[in-house]
């Protein structure tokens, strides 16, 4: 079992602040918008819950560095509002880098080396018990911001994304129950899909992998405020779910 959580930090080295046209008022607003704040602690409350504590794969910089959850090449749809690997454009579809600034670089240095982390990690888990499983830790806006490709379907308090190749139907019925108890849990929208290595994705069927999306709105102040007392709630059950994926044969 791991958990993933690849969207928590603010973090931005001084390079790659540089190559960021924002200023610093800009920038700490869409830091606001796009980090998906306490998702870290939502991840390490829950794994001091569960029976069996799971491994935790937490990203330490901000995904304005690289989002190691894209695609690097053309099969990465959010490319086309300037959020591909590197992102170019804002949550509001403004400049955040230059049109012809070279992502090359920025993948090299910190994209292929998440990538090869996690493959690891994952590959540590089927070596040592047969099986991973990967659930994805993000959260989400109550209101759609114009990034958004999918935004205009339910935003339920708890979004989980599924993989048809990735997710049986039993992952997703455990975790529409362990959710149950924050409010109603959809699937799929505002967004879908899960994140699997790509040395595993498709290939494996090993590799079970769930995306649990959490509304801001349910657990902090919006945009980029202090977490509140539903974070203890969302926290006990995502240890319900990690207990329900581990004891799943």
């Amino acid at each position: 079992m791991i958990l993933h959580v690849p969207h928590s930090a603010r973090e931005i080295p001084a390079a790659v602040r540089a190559g960021i046209v924002l200023d610093d008022v800009a920038l700490e607003r869409e830091l606001d918008h796009i980090t998906d704040a306490h998702t870290a602690r939502l991840a390490e409350l829950a794994a001091g819950l569960a029976a069996v504590a799971p491994w935790r794969f937490v990203n330490r910089l901000s995904r304005l560095v690289v989002d190691p959850e894209r695609f690097p090449d053309d099969r990465e749809e959010m490319a086309a509002v300037g959020m591909g690997a590197v992102y170019t454009r804002t949550t509001h579809r403004e400049v955040l880098r230059p049109a012809d600034a070279d992502p090359a670089p920025l993948v090299e240095r910190w994209f292929h080396p998440y990538a090869r982390a996690m493959t690891e990690a994952v590959a540590g888990r089927l070596a040592a018990t047969g099986r991973a499983v990967v659930v994805d830790v993000h959260s989400y806006p109550s209101a759609a911001l114009p990034y958004e490709l999918h935004g205009a379907g339910p935003r339920p308090p708890v979004c989980v994304g599924t993989d048809a190749f990735h997710t049986p139907p039993g992952a997703a019925r455990l975790a529409r129950e362990a959710f149950a108890r924050c409010g109603e849990t959809g699937l799929d929208s505002p967004f879908s899909g899960t994140y699997v290595p790509l040395e595993f994705y498709g290939r494996d069927t090993r590799v079970t992998a769930l995306m649990v999306e959490i509304r801001r709105d349910t657990y902090m102040s919006e945009p980029g405020g202090p977490a509140g007392p539903g974070l203890d709630r969302l926290a006990e059950a995502l240890a319900a779910l990690v207990d329900g994926l581990t004891d799943r044969p």
